[in-house]
């Protein structure tokens, strides 16, 4: 036999047309009327074979975040943002007439570049801050900000690169970033890094061509590994579907201005023309990892 206390009905016993429990108000979307939108896509129909991504183009916060606690001084930084990385993809979009998907918000709030089970997708310190407004979030404020920020931005790369396989064509992805000069005290020599796993088509060739011009410091898959990630846009766009890439950091203090992303933008055009040329690069190649 099943008790029920005389004070509490069961489901089936309460009144039709009673009264039911208020709904919680809906909470307001994090991205506002006056606050910039997640994603950009610059150059959607340029022709050529090649997708720029830029995971970390820009320092915004929008309103509802309230600066996630922080000062402005720190949306300055590398922390915020990869510094210089939008506008050298913005001139390398223009200049190879390919069109470019940039980030709309700072990497703080959630990283684009990261699988949402990586404990840094968004990071409570960063380079030894603590974030304040990213403390004690739950599971539906982190699914609010990946529906707010990660997914549109994820959305719009799948669909350009969808749509150049409409076309025919087999797209190139090319990810540009970069980074500090030194981290944790050790200085870094490289101007640039090529970060690349198993795929070597675009790398090797632009490796031998960067390091070939004499000025520059190359690293090979340096400052930081590219080998055996998981869940970055590469590795979600590019690597499963066998499409030729490869993510390219420049050291920020090299493109923090005007000039030097102009410079860079150049150098880096000049390196990857013979490389984009080739007809060849444009097919699915798996690559399986080891």
């Amino acid at each position: 036999m099943t008790l029920r206390s005389p004070c509490r009905p069961s489901e089936h016993e309460r009144p039709v047309g009673g009264p039911t429990p208020p709904r919680a108000a809906p909470l307001p979307p994090l991205i506002g009327p006056d606050d910039p939108p997640p994603v950009s896509v610059l150059n959607a129909q340029g022709r050529a074979p090649v997708v720029l991504v830029c995971d970390h183009a820009s320092p915004a916060v929008p309103r509802s975040l309230d600066r996630l606690g922080l000062g402005e001084e720190q949306f300055a930084r590398h922390i915020a943002y990869d510094i210089g990385a939008a506008e050298v993809t913005r001139l390398l979009s223009a200049r190879f007439a390919a069109p470019a998907v940039l980030s709309g918000y700072s990497r703080l709030i959630i990283d684009l570049n990261r699988a949402l089970e990586d404990s840094t997708a968004v990071p409570v310190v960063s380079d030894d801050v603590v974030v304040p407004g990213n403390r004690a979030l739950d599971a539906e404020d982190t699914r609010r900000r990946v529906e707010a920020f990660f997914t549109p931005y994820h959305d719009a790369v799948a669909a350009v690169i969808a749509g150049k396989r409409a076309q025919g064509q087999v797209p190139a992805l090319l990810s540009i970033h970069s980074f500090t000069p030194e981290m944790r005290g050790v200085q870094r020599p490289w101007h640039v890094g090529v970060l690349w796993d198993h795929d070597p088509r675009i790398p090797i060739p632009l490796i031998e061509r960067l390091r070939a011009d004499g000025r520059w410091v190359v690293g090979d898959n340096e400052p930081y590994s590219g080998r055996n990630t998981l869940g970055g846009t590469v590795e979600t766009h590019a690597t499963p579907a066998g499409l030729p890439n490869v993510l390219i950091e420049v050291r920020q203090d090299l493109i923090a201005t005007p000039e030097g992303c102009a410079q860079w933008a150049q150098v880096l055009g000049d390196a990857l023309v013979p490389i984009l040329a080739d007809p060849n690069l444009y097919r699915i190649e798996m690559h399986p990892r080891e």
